[in-house]
């Protein structure tokens, strides 16, 4: 029964799709399965897209807008952003002499900063801030006995309240004789203390603007320089704290 089925397969042809006729192959190839398996393929792609796009229309709050809405414009099938008024109008020289101003202005304000900073250092002399190193004041004696009876009020001629002051520390000859003008009341001195804290804070936050100023006038300088067709090489990457550092070719001035 084997040999009869192995036999029966021999005489067997293999299956082929048939070619166009002679007389229609006017009308072109004709499509076989797998030619329409792609072209169904294709046509479900584009029904789910369509589909999608339709869904997402509906969804879509028709009182919503954004400005892309306006400022772009359909080029060869692709949205493409529209330049803006005045844009590509703007030479390289323009641009150093803009950069220029704008290097000035922060020049400005950074000079303006330094003085404020000189003047607050002129009022406050920072002479009991934290960061100050503090300095000794050696007092010698003749004898142990001396030292062990040592008071540094009575030394200082002074009040012993105001012994820890490194400032305004005035006699007790100065207290007796003078009328002091304010008010000397622990209220008032926290008060004061106080606002002398205020105003350090102030200090410590305009040298910090300062310096900020200076590294974006840094900056600005590194873009103008850049302008230029000289041959360069990067030393240094710029960072939040510094601009970059560049180093360009010697060119000899005619």
């Amino acid at each position: 029964m084997s040999s009869f089925r192995k036999a029966l397969k021999s005489r067997q042809k293999n299956h082929q799709e048939r070619s166009q006729p002679g007389f229609r192959k006017n009308l072109g190839l004709l499509e076989k399965k797998k030619d329409y398996k792609l072209r169904a393929d294709d046509y479900h792609k584009k029904q789910n897209t369509l589909a999608a796009l339709r869904k997402k229309a509906l969804d879509k709050n028709p009182d919503e807008f954004y400005f892309n809405m306006i400022s772009s414009q359909l080029q060869d099938g692709v949205h493409v952003a529209k330049k803006a008024k005045g844009e590509g109008e703007v030479t390289d020289e323009q641009k150093k002499v803009m950069r220029t101003q704008d290097i000035k202005y922060v020049e400005m304000k950074r000079v303006a900063e330094t003085k404020k900073i000189e003047r607050l250092k002129a009022e406050l002399h920072l002479l009991d801030a934290d960061s100050k190193q503090k300095n000794n004041h050696t007092f010698f004696v003749d004898s142990k006995k001396q030292v062990r009876s040592f008071d540094l009020a009575s030394h200082l001629n002074t009040a012993p309240e105001l012994v820890d002051r490194v400032y305004n520390r005035p006699t007790l000859h100065t207290l007796e004789t003078k009328s002091i003008q304010g008010a000397v009341e622990p209220r008032s001195i926290e008060k004061l203390a106080k606002q002398r804290k205020h105003r350090y804070k102030v200090l410590s936050q305009r040298i910090d603007r300062e310096k900020k100023l200076f590294v974006i006038s840094q900056k600005i300088q590194t873009r103008k320089d850049l302008q230029d067709k000289n041959k360069k090489v990067k030393v240094r990457k710029e960072t939040p704290n510094a601009a970059a550092v560049y180093k360009f070719e010697a060119k000899r001035k005619r």
